[in-house]
């Protein structure tokens, strides 16, 4: 797994630190932040340094909620959510690409749940990371 592409704990990235990292990616970005804030109001975003094996995340979480954690990569991002395992029946009935499914399957089971790890890199891979969204949180 890649850590972030921001590093220095010193350090808390900029937009334009992260336009830059992310290059055309950032539309991406945009667009999930967008439809989480549009589904989880009020949406409160914060970056997090999770030591420098993985270096800084966005959290965006709902209330006292984290939702999903945002992790810049160079041209891309991963998204990180933990998927409780009372969700996993509506997620596996969820209309997800196969890809996604299979990340499902493998992802390491922990208390707080199933850490689904997904580099987003398309719209579809949006859509995914927002459906997972929905059912961590109807959970």
């Amino acid at each position: 797994m890649d850590p972030s592409v921001f590093g220095d704990r010193s350090q808390i990235p900029t937009d334009v630190e992260l336009e830059v990292a992310l290059g055309p990616s950032i539309g991406l970005w945009r667009s999930l932040q967008a439809e989480l804030a549009e589904l989880f109001d009020p949406l409160v975003e914060g970056w997090s340094f999770a030591g420098k094996a993985h270096g800084w995340s966005l959290r965006l979480k709902h209330r006292d909620r984290a939702i999903v954690y945002l992790a810049p990569l160079a041209g891309r991002f991963r998204a990180s959510l933990a998927l409780p395992e009372r969700a996993m029946p509506a997620a596996l009935l969820a209309d997800l690409p196969e890809p996604v499914r299979e990340t499902l399957a493998a992802a390491p089971i922990y208390p707080e749940g199933r850490a689904v790890r997904i580099e987003v890199t398309s719209p579809e891979d949006v859509a995914s990371v927002v459906a997972l969204a929905r059912i961590r949180m109807a959970s």
